[in-house]
């Protein structure tokens, strides 16, 4: 299934509709224009396999770039425009890209990565110039008549970095052509999440990234209709879901925070009663904040656990997880191992490093072998991991605990960090929060929160301790920050992923 499926029945039907300026490309549009690119890339000696890149914020354009990547059997890799040009830049040397497409909206940093990345042979701009850029809308409207075949191509994307340098993530190409079945995440959508041609999608984080991008075109894939955030605002997110009708959406947790941080009688002018479904994922949900979100919106929360490397998927509905809360459901795609360091499997409640079993690895780092055989299994291959720490119950429900990265090693004792923050995400005076452990002479590593608070809140040493206390409250004292530091704004991703890499980075003089 893709978008040309549609062209007959539904030619005037938007697939995708920028939220904020109203502006949109209809299923027809997007058709005659991704046929067209995939002739021009071809004509510009591009073959099956090679890869192409994408550096640009949220336009309507990026999914012709990407349908036309699709319907080649080309590679795509978009890229984090939040990037600076040195590190998109090794991104786009590192993924081999023959072609980068660009945003004339965030020329400054394209022509820096153009500078800086000599290799790639062709350069073209849109939604506004680029100096030295051709133009993606006139490379189209040269183009010749659409290619007789369409192999299937795939996205190539890059992780997002937190625990260090980003990776490829670079699967085998289907062996199919784009309009036969076979497409896991449309059986998916349609089999476990109920969508359809029907469903209105709302996408509100960074289009680069791999759930936005992938789930958005999946809905362009089944005949539905995208509607994209120029950027994330909690009440414009309200708006949207009232103007557009949305019936499905997907975020990330911070953005239940940051809406549930908007004043009662804001949150309460929006109708949200057209949303049937609200998928999350990305990183872990604090509790508290989920159970906030599903008496909100009622039980139309549906998480799932995966990464950008697809090694499996894990499910859970509003009724499971209020029966189990904290989990992140049972297994959809593979069967989930928990292993010790030596790669022996635990007892049921035991926690470890979490596996999925597949038939066959489903990825490899893309020029990074020695962490392609870090995500393999000692002894099974085939089992694969993304570094996650965590334990399955005698229902066989996932809970994870944390990053095996971020574990902290006080005394002896493993301390996840993402116990303790999911704890501080709704104390009062608490905007974010990162939890981290820094050096101890005597225990190791002691337990340190680092905050930042909500505007018009002071920071002291009474709230510090405050804080401290409000920790020893609800979970175990020795899980507790031994001390808070106060920081203005911490750094995290666009779609609401910690940065500890950087934070960490923030410390290494106290090291």
């Amino acid at each position: 299934m893709y978008p040309g499926a549609y062209v007959n029945s539904t030619p005037d039907k938007p697939a995708i509709i920028m939220a904020g300026s109203g502006a949109q490309l209809t299923y027809r549009e997007l058709e005659e224009q991704s046929a067209k690119l995939a002739r021009a890339l071809h004509d510009l000696g591009l073959r099956k396999g090679d890869v192409i890149a994408m550096l640009s914020d949220n336009q309507a354009e990026c999914f012709v770039i990407y349908w036309a990547a699709l319907r080649s059997g080309l590679y795509i890799t978009a890229i984090n425009f939040h990037l600076t040009a040195e590190e998109a830049a090794y991104i786009v040397a590192d993924c081999e890209a023959k072609v980068l497409f660009a945003s004339g909206s965030i020329a400054p940093l394209a022509l820096d990565v153009a500078a800086q990345s000599p290799a790639v042979g062709h350069h073209f701009a849109f939604a506004g110039d680029i100096a030295g850029f051709a133009s993606m809308s006139e490379l189209i409207a040269g183009a010749g008549e659409p290619l007789a075949e369409m192999p299937s191509g795939a996205d190539m994307l890059y992780s997002s970095g937190t625990t260090g340098r980003p990776k490829g993530i670079k699967a085998a190409l289907p062996d199919r052509t784009i309009d036969e079945p076979g497409n896991q995440l449309v059986a998916l959508a349609t089999t476990y999440f109920g969508m359809s041609s029907d469903s209105v999608y709302l996408s509100p984080a960074p289009v680069y990234h791999a759930a936005p991008l992938r789930w958005s075109a999946t809905v362009q894939a089944i005949g539905g209709t995208v509607v994209m955030l120029e950027r994330f605002d909690a009440q414009a997110m309200l708006e949207a879901i009232e103007k557009y009708r949305i019936t499905a959406t997907q975020v990330v947790p911070t953005m239940f925070v940051r809406m549930l941080q908007l004043p009662a009688e804001v949150r309460e002018t929006y109708d949200h009663s057209s949303l049937r479904l609200c998928i999350h994922a990305a990183a872990p949900c604090p509790p508290e904040v989920k159970a906030k979100m599903i008496d909100w919106w009622g039980p139309v929360l549906v998480e799932y656990y995966a990464s950008t490397e697809g090694a499996g998927m894990t499910i859970v509905t509003s009724e499971d997880w209020l029966h189990k809360p904290g989990t992140v459901g049972r297994a959809a795609l593979g069967i989930i191992r928990i292993c010790d360091d030596e790669g022996t499997e635990l007892p049921t409640g035991e926690a470890g490093m979490v596996y999925f079993e597949r038939d066959e690895p489903t990825f490899e780092y893309h020029n990074a072998p020695e962490k392609t055989s870090e995500s393999r299994h000692p002894r099974h291959p085939e089992w694969t991991t993304v570094g996650d720490i965590g334990y399955v119950d005698e229902d066989g429900y996932l809970f994870l605990t944390d990053r095996k990265a971020f574990m902290i090693i006080s005394g002896g004792v493993n301390i996840y960090p993402q116990e303790v923050e999911n704890v501080l995400a709704l104390h009062p005076a608490v905007y974010d929060v990162a939890v981290i452990g820094v050096p101890d002479d005597e225990m190791g590593q002691q337990v340190k929160a680092v905050v930042q608070l909500r505007d018009g809140v002071q920071p002291s040493d009474e709230l510090a301790a405050e804080i401290i206390d409000y920790v020893r409250a609800r979970i175990a004292r020795f899980k507790a920050p031994r001390s808070v530091d106060f920081i203005d704004e911490l750094p995290r991703t666009p779609t609401g992923k910690l940065v500890k890499g950087k934070l960490r980075e923030l410390y290494a003089p106290q090291r």
